[in-house]
């Protein structure tokens, strides 16, 4: 007798759940099927899972192809389920390729073609139907996203759009996804929400189109390059009752949440005070490094640094003013953006060939944050005191890139059917775009 085992949390279990049981159960003659605990879930870094684990238990039972079901709860359970029982076969979807090598020391591994386009209403009626994603771009972050998405229970990225066929080509057979090259509006048709992590001055039109279509979009920053393009996005959005929310993943994460609630909750009284620096010493062929009209360090990274600032200093600030050193083609290497607030003030600090310490610092009037690089990260901060010897260290559980989590809240928003985010809000990406509507003025 040849035994299988396969594992998963068949959350909101759908097609692609169906047909890789279906073809685990033909390559023996008994299959046995672990279904992961919420925790257990969590602690591996999947966010979002809905259904119970009775509810999917059951779903798997329904299918009529598992010989056993089992609990699968901890680390390390895999191999001493493959001794315990003399499993010949161990098998999991494609997209988990590599990862299980390991356990060819126990038994054999196989790893199952994904099912493409997947239905989510297969077995049963859902509350919660799988969202179809596109991606629009298929560069360095788009390339980082996918495999982030397969950690956030009830999407699905199913394609890729990118208006030079080979590039969208060799993104779409790398993840086996469908791509397009040629027509938007054909890609757009299939989809619930788009991706949009193409070149900076594309974001504006590929979102305005999405959304004129009835999807929902997460944008790449810088999603608008002026207050006047955000406000006609969110007003597109809100006339086509969709989600639309900018991808600063450091606002979603929860450390940088954490950092918040610790710095507003007055233990270091008021906050007059917000420095936050993100450098790097880019590759001089990227587009960062070479587009003189986009690239550079403040349209690189300064939303993220803006978004401490807006977030505990509020959007309404009094000025702002910038100094940059720039090359002979006009790029800023290193920007220094100050605001001015009523009670406060603040300083943004970006740059790609300038390195400087990545750190975020919250000046209050009874102590102060201090975030060390890479604060956008947020694993840990401090809040320290007039009293060098008086120090409290938090710290926060930080998964993979980080994308996961603001792809968890994208689709939590959609399927409760809430077109806000509290995390990071309408007024604060406005906010963002007018200031960089400014810098680009003065460029």
């Amino acid at each position: 007798m040849t035994r299988v085992i396969t594992y998963g949390s068949f959350d909101l279990f759908h097609e692609g759940h169906y047909k890789l049981l279906e073809r685990a159960k033909a390559l023996g003659d008994y299959l046995i099927v672990g279904v992961t605990t919420e925790q257990y879930d969590e602690s591996r870094g999947k966010l979002n899972v809905v259904d119970s684990i009775i509810d999917r238990i059951e779903n798997v039972k329904k299918t009529g192809f598992a010989d056993k079901i089992i609990v699968e709860d901890h680390i390390g359970q895999k191999v001493e389920d493959i001794h315990k029982y003399s499993i010949d076969i161990f098998t999991i979807g494609s997209d988990w390729t590599g990862e299980f090598d390991y356990l060819n020391d126990f038994c054999k591994v196989i790893y199952l073609d994904r099912t493409k386009e997947i239905s989510s209403t297969l077995l049963r009626k859902q509350k919660y139907p799988i969202i179809k994603l596109g991606i629009v771009g298929t560069g360095r972050i788009a390339s980082r996203f996918v495999p982030e998405a397969k950690f956030v229970s009830g999407i699905e990225a199913i394609s890729a759009f990118n208006p030079h066929k080979d590039s969208a080509k060799r993104f779409a057979d790398r993840f086996g996804i469908q791509a397009y090259w040629e027509s938007f509006k054909d890609f757009l048709k299939p989809l619930d929400a788009v991706y949009i992590a193409s070149l900076h001055q594309t974001h504006f039109e590929y979102a305005k189109a999405a959304l004129s279509f009835g999807k929902h979009v997460l944008c790449e920053k810088p999603m608008a390059l002026s207050k006047n393009q955000a406000l006609e996005l969110f007003a597109i959005a809100k006339e086509n009752d969709c989600l639309l929310m900018e991808a600063i993943k450091t606002a979603y994460c929860p450390g940088f949440n954490q950092l918040l609630g610790v710095a507003r909750s007055g233990i270091i009284g008021n906050i007059v005070d917000v420095e936050a620096c993100f450098t790097r010493i880019a590759d001089p062929d990227t587009r960062e490094s070479r587009d003189p009209n986009f690239g550079g360090g403040f349209l690189e990274f300064g939303n993220h640094t803006m978004l401490p600032i807006f977030k505990l200093l509020g959007t309404q600030y009094k000025d702002v003013s910038f100094n940059s050193i720039k090359n002979e083609n006009g790029i800023d290497l290193y920007t220094k953006a100050s605001f001015v607030f009523e009670k406060g003030m603040a300083l943004s600090k970006t740059g790609v060939a300038v390195k400087s310490e990545g750190q975020l610092i919250i000046a209050g009037t009874k102590g102060y944050i201090l975030a060390e690089s890479p604060w956008w990260l947020t694993k840990s901060f401090e809040v320290r005191f007039e009293n060098a010897s008086k120090k409290e260290q938090y710290t926060a559980k930080f998964l993979g890139d980080g994308l996961r989590y603001e792809l968890s809240e994208f689709v939590s928003l959609i399927h409760n059917g809430e077109r806000k985010s509290y995390k990071f809000t309408e007024e604060e990406s406005i906010a963002m775009a007018r200031v960089i509507e400014k810098f680009l003025m003065l460029r």
